[in-house]
């Protein structure tokens, strides 16, 4: 069976980016710290990493993480999926408006009613392997509130960066199940299974 998997780096006090997003910085002031165990794995990080390359079969992301990656400095033959294993499984970008030029076109592709149908399109591709909702922050909320996501993965990293891009914002009661956790030097990298 197909899971779906949200799965994104966060900071102790709950923010995905830090402040001040841009073109230019894309992850914001202070948030290239969150995918330090990412960029730089020690191996317990390197085996998260290898883990979750090898069992996914498609990924879902958000137009604005989207306009990140695919900008000049963004995932190259070096540095995509996976950090610097580069991996390319299929990408679905959820969005109401496709980009007119697109760098990694042979990537991507676009799904324009929702995140719902990027799961359901996201599950016909992956087969039995996972589908993985990497970001952005709204993203995942919505598929987590639509009911749509199986585990939770998250990647705290020892910073605090007072602003930014928070995960969970209104967010209802919600009871998890913590089903795995695994410290590294970088990142103490958490799975909860979603009720």
């Amino acid at each position: 069976m197909t899971r779906v998997i949200a799965d994104i780096s966060m900071s102790l006090d709950g923010f995905v980016t830090g402040p001040n997003v841009s073109a230019a910085n894309g992850m914001g002031d202070g948030g290239l710290a969150l995918h330090t165990w990412a960029l730089h794995p020690d191996p317990v990080d390197a085996g998260v990493l290898d883990e979750t390359v090898a069992a996914t079969g498609a990924v879902i992301m958000g137009r604005r993480l989207f306009d990140i990656i695919d900008a000049p400095g963004g995932w190259n033959d070096e540095m995509g999926y996976g950090g610097s294993r580069a991996a390319d499984p299929p990408v679905l970008v959820v969005t109401r408006t496709p980009p007119e030029h697109v760098r990694l076109a042979d990537r991507m592709t676009f799904v324009v009613d929702g995140v719902a149908s990027a799961v359901a399109k996201g599950a016909s591709i992956a087969g039995e392997r996972d589908v993985v909702i990497m970001g952005g922050a709204e993203v995942i909320r919505g598929a987590l509130d639509a009911g749509l996501v199986h585990e939770l993965r998250l990647h705290l990293a020892p910073v605090l960066l007072g602003a930014g891009t928070p995960l969970f914002t209104g967010a209802r009661v919600r009871q998890l199940r913590q089903v795995h956790a695994r410290p590294s030097s970088q990142a103490t990298h958490v799975t909860y299974q979603v009720s």
